[in-house]
C-alpha cells in the first residue's frame, strides 16, 4: 500500500492554534457577559486605583473608537482576518507561531462575533469593552490577546523563527 499521495494529517500545532483561539474566544465572551450583568448602570470600579478600572462602554469602532459610523467595515474585516489567520495557520509548525496565531484568530473570531450578533443588529454589533485604562482606552480581553499575538508574531519574525518550524541555512 503506497503511501506517496495519501494527504498529510492536521499538524498537531494547528489543534494548539485552534484549542487557544477556543479557549480566548470562550474566556472573552465569558468576561463580556460579566461585565454586561454586573456593570451596566454602574460607576467605574476601581481595580487599581484610577489605572485600571471596570466601566462598561460598547464601542461600534475600531480602537478607540476609531470608525465608529462604519461598524459593517470591521465585521467584513474581522471576517477576512478570521478566514486569512485560518489558512495561514495551516501551515504551522512552530509551537510559538502556533500560540500567537491562536491568540490573534481567538480575538479576530471573537470580534466578529459581537459585531454579527450583538446590538444594534446583525454586522453592525457593538463590541463590549469594559477594562479601562487610565482613561486611554477601554478593551477587553480579546483586545489583551491580539496585542501579545501582534507583539510575539512581531518577535518570531524579528528572531526569524519560521512558521514552519524548519530553519534555513546560510547556504539555501
Amino acid at each position: 500500500m503506497s503511501t506517496e499521495n495519501a494527504p498529510e494529517p492536521p499538524p498537531r500545532r494547528l489543534l494548539w492554534t485552534l484549542l487557544v483561539a477556543a479557549v480566548l474566544l470562550t474566556a472573552d465572551q465569558l468576561t463580556k457577559w460579566w461585565a454586561v450583568d454586573a456593570l451596566t448602570d454602574r460607576a467605574p470600579i476601581p481595580v487599581i486605583g484610577d489605572f485600571i478600572r471596570f466601566r462598561l462602554l460598547y464601542n461600534p469602532g475600531a480602537a478607540f473608537s476609531l470608525g465608529a459610523g462604519s461598524t459593517w467595515i470591521f465585521a467584513i474585516l474581522a471576517a477576512v482576518a478570521v478566514l486569512a489567520l485560518l489558512w495561514i495557520s495551516r501551515k504551522v509548525r512552530s509551537a510559538g507561531w502556533a500560540i500567537s496565531l491562536g491568540l490573534l484568530l481567538g480575538g479576530a473570531t471573537t470580534h466578529l462575533g459581537d459585531r454579527l450578533f450583538r446590538e444594534p443588529g446583525f454586522a453592525r454589533g457593538h463590541v463590549v469593552d469594559f477594562i479601562d485604562y487610565n482613561g486611554w482606552f477601554v478593551g477587553n480581553v480579546a483586545d489583551i490577546a491580539l496585542f501579545f499575538g501582534a507583539v510575539s508574531l512581531f518577535v518570531l519574525s524579528f528572531r526569524n523563527v519560521p512558521i514552519d518550524g524548519v530553519k534555513q541555512t546560510a547556504s539555501e
